[in-house]
């Protein structure tokens, strides 16, 4: 079966050691995912492996056969930003740009945990159904994504302006 890539199907590559950030970069020229630590440590590859967040460079793409991968390019079309990636711009939540795209789908997939009432280790109230996606929530839902030249006001603004509630 091919994964499918942005609503592509794309063929799996002939050799099964190709990490799926292999795939997306130096096959599909897919640019946006990036290749930062390339040991899962920072973040920057994440895209969405049917709605869940995944670290590309950490994956045989041969995993993915048959599933569904959402990268960065896969979130808005011609007419209109995802409305995330708009937050961005809206919040200056990127200064460099690098982390910026496994950022978005990071947090798209966090957002998708908590409709699920999928607690962090922060969350204080394990018995309730809804988690409230408040500054401490979402910093540690996200410390996973680093961002080397300090966006993150930004990146937190950006967030919570589209999938929270602003804490003060």
């Amino acid at each position: 079966m091919p994964i499918t890539v942005n609503g592509s199907s794309v063929s799996l590559p002939h050799d099964p050691r190709v990490s799926l950030l292999d795939l997306l970069r130096e096959q599909l020229h897919l640019s946006g995912t990036k290749k930062g630590c390339n040991q899962g440590a920072c973040g920057a590859c994440t895209v969405l492996a049917d709605g869940e967040r995944i670290l590309s460079c950490l994956a045989l793409a041969v995993q993915y056969d048959g599933r569904e991968i959402i990268t960065v390019e896969g979130l808005g079309d011609d007419a209109a930003l995802h409305p995330l990636q708009a937050a961005f711009v809206e919040h200056d939540g990127f200064q460099c740009g690098y982390c910026t795209p496994g950022q978005i789908c990071s947090a798209i997939g966090m957002a998708a945990e908590l409709r699920r009432g999928t607690p962090s280790h922060v969350t204080h109230d394990l018995s309730v159904d809804t988690i409230a996606l408040d500054r401490e929530e979402l910093r540690e839902r996200m410390s996973g994504n680093l961002c080397r030249c300090g966006a993150h006001n930004g990146i937190v603004d950006a967030i919570l302006d589209v999938y929270g509630e602003a804490a003060e």
